[in-house]
């Protein structure tokens, strides 16, 4: 009888070191090539391994969402693949073996993955910090938020994490907007525009709407500046800006509540200074811009004080010969408005009078106090007076000479000026003739060369007062 043991079929003999799919599939899902590892081919696992850290890479440098679906795709193949060669390997595997196998990649490959997934959720958790401190508007709560991102956030979620780099760069922009506008409310027009410039082109990416806002407001609260010549230089830009038609166009409002006062402010400061052109300029600058402003009275009591103090300076400027000529005023008058006008009563008077020989006429000093005024702010008329000349003849008389003996006859004239008379006030002629002023003739001597034959009557005060006048009394 055979021997029944013989007739029993032989089970093929396992590889003793053949890997379980599985766990081949489990340790290339790790994307470190364990799977490969597990199949001795570690040529494979240095292409795996070489594969995920140039996907990686690119991710990283990148953030491509495309370069996800590249890892993803790698993830997937290298793990089909560690399947397949593994069942390509013939033989089964142990019971016992089989779950070693599979815990040792799993012990790999679930840590890694468990990894990732926490470390994208927190990359989740910080993208919507930054979001909603971007929303609004807060940028220090922007870079506290991503400051905590580090390589692993990026590798796990590297499209989120590029956002918040993204609104980093932003709110760094904008705080060099912030110093540009800053140093804009010193009257620094060209760092202005460009402050405007890196805000617009901020604004002109998604998202930034309100940290620009937020940006805006900050600088538009400075206004108006310490110096209101400063402020106006500002609000001026603002005005002309132009419609942008975003948030940008609430800086031209701003400009509009602070500008008047702020032309009105440099105006005083420029008036102050006796830069009467210059302020007069921002005196009107506020009246034609802001015609309805509550400033507008103040403005133009300002431009007008700016108006007369230029007319006086120039008038002064006019009176103000050169000594012993006459002063130029008198071929080329002006006005000065806050003259007084001439009107009934004594109008007081700047005299100008030379002799041939370019001394001062001695008239005026014989004028009384009220007809003579000090300087041009207090004159009503300027009078300009030409050199004495024969007037009308009075009386001729016979003289000996007590030299000689001979008898001359001496005629004896009235003393002739010509003479201009402006009103200060407009700068108008207002008399041009010529005065004669009388006095006694004959005197019983003279002393002059016998030749003479004609001379000045001897005019006392009273009768230089009584030529003089009709000048300024009315």
């Amino acid at each position: 009888m055979s021997d029944p043991t013989q007739a029993l079929p032989t089970m093929p003999s396992s590889a003793p070191d053949a890997p379980d799919p599985m766990a081949v599939a489990l340790g290339n899902a790790s994307l470190l090539g364990v799977g490969y590892l597990m199949l001795r081919r570690r040529g494979l696992a240095l292409a795996a391994v070489a594969g995920t850290a140039g996907l990686v890479s690119g991710l990283v440098t990148t953030a491509s969402p495309s370069y996800e679906v590249a890892v993803l795709l790698w993830w997937a193949a290298v793990v089909v693949h560690g399947w397949f060669l593994a069942r390509g390997g013939g033989g089964r595997v142990a019971v016992r073996r089989q779950r070693r196998q599979r815990l040792v990649a799993l012990g790999i490959t679930l840590p890694l993955l468990l990894a990732v997934g926490l470390l994208r959720f927190d990359a989740f958790r910080i993208g919507r910090s930054v979001t909603e401190a971007r929303e609004s508007g807060d940028c220090a709560r922007v870079l506290n938020a991503q400051d905590s991102v580090w390589f692993g956030h990026r590798v796990a979620d590297a499209p989120s994490t590029a956002r918040g780099d993204e609104a980093v760069a932003a709110c760094d922009r904008l705080r060099t907007a912030g110093a540009e506008l800053g140093t804009a409310l010193t009257g620094d027009t060209e760092a202005l525009a460009d402050g405007f410039g890196t805000l617009a082109s901020v604004l002109a990416e998604d998202g930034n709407k309100k940290t620009v806002e937020a940006t805006l407001n900050g600088f538009l609260g400075r206004l108006p500046a310490k110096d209101p010549c400063d402020t106006a230089a500002v609000t001026d830009w603002l005005r002309d800006r132009g419609r942008s038609h975003d948030v940008l166009d609430r800086a031209a409002d701003t400009a509009a509540l602070t500008a008047p006062a702020a032309l009105a402010g440099c105006g005083d400061d420029l008036l102050a200074d006796d830069s009467w052109e210059e302020a007069r300029t921002y005196y009107d600058r506020l009246l034609d811009q802001y015609p309805g402003s509550d400033l507008a009275d103040r403005a133009r009591k300002g431009a007008r004080k700016a108006t007369l103090s230029i007319e006086l300076a120039n008038v002064s400027n006019l009176l103000s010969g050169e000594t012993g000529t006459q002063p130029e005023y008198c071929a080329n008058p002006a006005k000065y408005s806050g003259a007084k006008p001439m009107g009934k009563g004594t109008n007081p008077a700047l005299f100008y009078a030379f002799d041939e020989d370019g001394t001062a006429s001695g008239y005026p000093k014989q004028f009384p106090g009220s007809w003579k005024a000090d300087d041009a702010a207090d004159a009503v008329l300027v009078v300009c007076m030409g050199e004495d000349t024969f007037g009308d003849s009075v009386e001729t008389c016979p003289y000996r000479s007590e030299s000689s003996g001979a008898v001359g006859y001496v005629s004896f004239h009235k003393i002739e000026i010509p003479v201009k008379v402006y009103e200060l006030r407009t700068g108008r002629l207002v008399a041009d003739r010529k005065i004669q002023i009388s006095g006694t003739s004959c005197p019983a001597t003279i002393y002059t060369a016998e030749s003479t034959v004609s001379m000045y009557v001897d005019a006392s005060k009273s009768d230089v007062w009584s030529a003089f006048r009709p000048l300024v009394v009315r």
